[in-house]
């Protein structure tokens, strides 16, 4: 059974970017534009392994998707890591309430992802 991972961002470059990363990691990728996308693409599966999601997009925000993820019974575990250009205290605070599994800021290189990949998916 392959891997899945959601990225979450409004910018497509982004998107593409971590997309590739992860599937040289052996991940299979889904995308979504902002939170209630990816709740759309993650309704009626089962969990994913990871969701890499930026904090500031239209519609649904990171904050408001991790906290819908973890009021879903089949997605409640999944690890969430924030890619965004924030670094506030107190907007990384925010999140590991949500139920952040970790942050990483924007710009980014890949083996940082890749690092914080392998820490948080089994």
């Amino acid at each position: 059974m392959s891997k899945v991972a959601l990225v979450v961002d409004d910018s497509k470059s982004i998107r593409m970017l971590v997309s590739k990363v992860l599937r040289e990691a052996g991940f299979d990728v889904l995308e979504a534009e902002n939170g209630r996308q990816a709740m759309e693409r993650l309704a009626g599966r089962e969990a994913v392994q990871l969701v890499i999601t930026d904090l500031n997009m239209p519609i649904m925000d990171g904050l408001e998707l991790i906290r819908a993820i973890r009021a879903d019974a089949a997605q409640r575990f999944t690890p969430v890591v924030f890619l965004t250009t924030e670094s506030d205290d107190s907007l990384k605070d925010a999140a590991k309430s949500a139920g952040a599994t970790g942050w990483i800021v924007k710009p980014f290189h890949p083996e940082k992802v890749l690092t914080v990949v392998k820490r948080v998916v089994a």
